[in-house]
């Protein structure tokens, strides 16, 4: 791996060629001041070997697990038979195939960060080259956006369930604070509140099975599903695991990089997996029984409101259902901060200057778009959630098919051949090319294999539904290499 002579200060790519100003002067004191208070300050340089020292691999496994035992999975699992009219037989079938295949890319790419100390959009340069990782790291600014927007209305909607003095609007703003708390103080704590966070809505979940396990089994059957209905509802649920792809590398980078491959990868997809199918198979199961039931169906809101449905589930608690109720609202958090915090890292990586203002800052910056933009999405929620989840699947899975090909291929699957001080020169890293031409190859399969309530391509309409993420990996898979080798050889003149 390569050292660090030029940014053993700490700095980034362009501190070395961005003059300082006023403005930054008062963002390093501030900074230093933060960092006093154990606050992490750091920006995107990788970070050393020598600092990569936490050897508890557990972490990988709760992080995960808390980031998807929530009411966001829950709903990914419901879209099955809310909005893709699929009984539960077929959703459970759907569910468990797709979340084998898909945890594994998130827990691939979670093997990156201790091993390299990069965050995700770092690590893209390597392939996609210095200034065509702008492209990634632009789509992940809006993408952990999108993520953020979808967890707050969810959230917002289940605080709202439990008292008629709340609505929408200030579950909304509750979520969105919390969030940006945990986010704020960085990485560690983030870990810490990780490992966790995932205890209300384990509880939660349990109790909801004791209370309406009863009424699962009389779910209503529908019509045989279309294959239209069964891969889109695939597609959304497979955007939204392997879309965690972008983000997954941030949360290891202090790890200890002599740790085993095969430990980290085993523990962050056991997090992935476990978490995923549960929530997932949860929310199918409730929604296919809502129907038959009428207070959930009420509650429900004819598939709009997921928190209405959990509220409607718990009543017959009392007092102690509305406690749980807020409290797995509360734990809505746990997926939004390390989103939050990407969101970050991302946004630092688009142009030298944006890595000059510290990480804190950029978490100002999400909540003042997040929680305006989600007390309008909330009015649609299954229309803006899967529109979201799957627009961010679309890219996700190519951007993942492009990293894995140049570290499989090209770079042997051999962690020395990322010389790591290369990160910030451009003359250095791959041309990015090869990388671009095979992203805009897989979107002109992907627009025409897509079904979105806004757009539906000419193959999905004749029957397939909409495959667009299955179809824009392979191909990307394919033309990468082809493309990459040309890159080499014209580097090399």
């Amino acid at each position: 791996m390569g050292s660090y002579e030029d940014e053993k200060a700490g700095s980034d790519a362009s501190q070395d060629v961005v003059p300082a100003t006023r403005l930054q002067r008062y963002f390093a004191s501030t900074s230093e001041f933060l960092t006093h208070w154990g606050i992490e300050t750091n920006g995107i340089n990788p970070i050393l070997p020598e600092d990569r020292t936490d050897t508890k691999l557990y972490q990988m496994f709760f992080v995960w697990f808390s980031a998807n035992i929530n009411i966001l999975t829950f709903g990914t699992g419901s879209a099955g038979p809310a909005f893709f009219g699929l009984g539960l037989r077929d959703s459970f079938i759907i569910l468990v195939i797709v979340d084998l295949i898909s945890c594994i890319v998130p827990a691939y790419f979670a093997v990156f960060g201790p091993k390299l100390g990069m965050r995700s959009m770092v690590l893209a340069r390597y392939s996609w080259g210095y200034f065509g990782s702008i492209l990634p790291s632009a789509f992940t600014v809006f993408s952990m956006q999108g993520f953020m927007i979808l967890n707050c209305i969810i959230g917002g909607q289940t605080l709202a369930s439990v008292s008629s003095h709340l609505d929408d609007t200030l579950g909304i703003v509750i979520i969105g604070v919390l969030s940006l708390i945990v986010t704020f103080f960085g990485y560690r704590v983030i870990h810490w509140y990780e490992t966790v966070a995932w205890i209300p809505s384990v509880i939660t979940f349990i109790v909801m099975l004791g209370l309406g396990g009863k009424h699962l089994t009389e779910a209503p059957t529908p019509p045989p599903p279309s294959a239209a209905a069964v891969l889109s509802f695939a597609t959304t649920t497979a955007s939204s695991v392997i879309s965690w792809c972008m983000m997954t590398p941030d949360y290891g980078v202090y790890h200890s990089g002599k740790a085993s491959s095969t430990r980290i990868f085993l523990y962050s997809y056991a997090g992935f997996f476990i978490a995923s199918l549960a929530a997932h198979m949860l929310g199918a199961a409730f929604a296919a029984a809502a129907p038959g039931v009428p207070s959930w169906e009420a509650g429900f809101e004819q598939g709009n409101n997921v928190g209405g449905l959990i509220q409607a589930v718990l009543s017959p608690s009392g007092g102690f259902g509305k406690f749980l109720t807020v409290l797995l609202a509360l734990s809505i958090p746990s997926a939004c901060a390390p989103t939050m915090y990407t969101f970050a890292s991302s946004f630092m990586t688009i142009h030298a200057w944006f890595a000059r203002v510290p990480r804190y800052v950029y978490t100002f910056i999400s909540e003042a778009i997040l929680i305006p933009v989600a007390i309008v999405g909330a009015k649609h929620f299954y229309t803006t959630f899967v529109d979201v989840l799957s627009v961010i699947g679309y890219w996700s899975t190519v951007f993942a098919a492009i990293v894995i090909v140049e570290h499989l291929i090209f770079r042997k699957n051999d962690w020395e051949r990322y010389d790591l001080s290369q990160y910030c020169h451009p003359k250095q890293l791959p041309l990015g090319i090869a990388a671009t031409l095979a992203f805009l190859c897989a979107c002109g399969i992907i627009i025409p294999s897509m079904s979105q309530a806004w757009y539906v391509g000419p193959i999905a309409n004749a029957g397939t539904g909409d495959i667009g993420i299955i179809v824009g990996f392979v191909l990307a898979c394919m033309v990468y290499p082809a493309f990459r080798v040309v890159e080499l050889a014209v580097s090399k003149r």
